[in-house]
């Protein structure tokens, strides 16, 4: 009988250690577990021990797959936060958010010191909207505690039918208590570009996240910038609470704007998993202007190494806070049965080497973000000459029609001023201050520059 239970284990044992091997990791990882030291056989020999153990003894009826599928979650889990198991249905979730439309709350999420918390939010979603912000720490969803929950399983929770509401509990620096968010979810926007001009002769360009178009809704702004009245004489590009994406369009993105010379390396265990990545020499299009990039601290990943690759060849002002600091690469492998893999594999590098992972962009000029005081919003009013009743005019009347006094200028060859500015510039500019900074930067690098020092 001993002999019997002795074989029988043994029996276990392998077919677990090929059953992992052959089902469960895939093909891209078959060849390192078989060739795995006698040390890792043994531990699988322990963990077959206590899922046979399990099968036989444990109270109620268990599912196999089940306790095999929450064990390889835990193994992966303990490597870093952004490796992960994913079943069937998280995998598909997983290549919907960078190809397709989603409905949820639109937040990036991760976990830090074993709490969910909040990367950033989603420009434009319910969650933006409602308020969330970056380094939020979501303690409940809809009322359950997430502290025993995997970051998968809230996410789960978090995303439904649009219309539908879900209640977030956030703790936040600064609140004596959590505060509740009711959210209604809607579609997600796929959108990541938005540009405007925000005076004549200086654009905005902010880019929300990194996906399949990116790259080329980037050109099209930039296109559309230069094209105006005026010559563009600046550029804001806007990486606040951009969350990243695909490293592809992060790279092409920064190599708009750089004619030669590294953008990121990739460097992994393995040769397989380096990689650098360089800037084309020849180009078309130029763009000679100076440029202030803005980061905060739900910057992260690919926004990292376009913020990152634009400030060691010092193409631009890296202006705000230090960014999120995740500089980590992930890989997905498909595994059988619909099922994922997303594994770390690799670490990201400026051009002059600087580590991202953990540490960050770090800004050239620090300025923290401000909420707008009433004051601000209002644009406090001091009394000036023009406010006097019955003042006189700058210039003396012309007695002609507006139209005609403006095909006179013309014809005389004074310059009409380009338009007025859009409601979503003048609100822009009255309450976000690291904007009116860095406009602020670029005119007076204009003026500056024309000194004869």
């Amino acid at each position: 009988m001993k002999l019997f239970l002795k074989s029988h284990k043994k029996f276990i044992g392998l077919t677990f250690f090929f059953f992992i091997a052959l089902c469960v990791l895939g093909s891209g990882l078959q060849q390192y577990l078989l060739a795995g030291t006698e040390k890792t056989y043994e531990e699988l020999k322990i963990f077959s021990d206590v899922l046979d153990i399990i099968e036989k003894n444990y109270v109620d009826p268990i599912d196999s797959k089940k306790l095999i599928e929450g064990a390889i979650q835990g193994m992966v889990e303990s490597l870093d936060p952004h490796s992960s198991f994913l079943s069937p249905d998280v995998y598909k979730e997983l290549q919907i958010e960078t190809k397709g439309e989603f409905s949820g709350v639109g937040i990036v999420i991760t976990m830090k010191d074993n709490v969910l918390t909040v990367i950033s939010p989603i420009e434009g979603s319910p969650a933006h909207r409602a308020g969330i912000k970056a380094g939020d720490q979501i303690i409940k969803v809809d009322g359950e505690y997430t502290r025993d929950m995997k970051m998968w399983e809230a996410v789960k929770k978090m995303r439904g039918k649009k219309g539908t509401s879900v209640v977030i509990t956030i703790v936040r620096k600064g609140l004596a208590e959590p505060k509740d968010f009711t959210i209604v979810r809607d579609i997600i926007p796929l959108e990541s570009v938005r540009s405007y001009l925000l005076k004549p002769g200086y654009g905005y360009v902010r880019i929300t996240n990194f996906r399949d178009n990116t790259y080329r809704d980037v050109k099209t702004a930039i296109k559309k910038l230069e094209s105006g009245k005026t010559p563009l004489k600046g550029l804001i590009l806007d990486l606040r609470d951009n969350p990243g994406g695909l490293l592809n369009q992060a790279v092409k993105v920064a190599d708009i704007f750089l004619e030669k010379g590294r953008i990121v390396s990739i460097k992994g265990r393995s040769k397989a998993h380096s990689k650098v990545y360089s800037a084309h020499r020849e180009k078309e299009e130029r763009h000679p202007y100076p440029i202030v990039l803005l980061i905060n601290e739900g910057s992260a990943s690919a926004s990292e190494i376009v913020a990152g690759a634009l400030q060691d060849h010092n193409r631009a002002l890296v202006l705000g806070t230090t960014s999120f600091g995740k500089g980590s690469v992930q890989a997905v492998e498909p595994l059988r049965g619909g099922a994922g893999l997303k594994l770390t594999i690799a670490r990201y590098y400026t051009p002059k080497g600087h580590a991202i992972q953990a540490k960050g962009i770090k800004p050239d000029l620090v300025v923290e973000q401000t909420a707008p005081t009433e004051a601000d919003a209002k644009e406090q009013h001091y009394l000036k000459e023009k406010d006097l009743k019955n003042h006189l005019p700058a210039r003396p009347k012309e007695g002609l029609s507006k139209e005609a006094r403006e095909k006179l200028r013309q014809l005389r060859g004074v310059k009409v001023p380009d338009q007025e500015p859009s409601e979503a510039v003048k609100d822009i500019l009255a309450k976000d201050n690291q904007v009116r900074i860095a406009l602020e930067i670029l005119t007076s690098w204009q003026k500056f520059s024309k000194m004869p020092y």
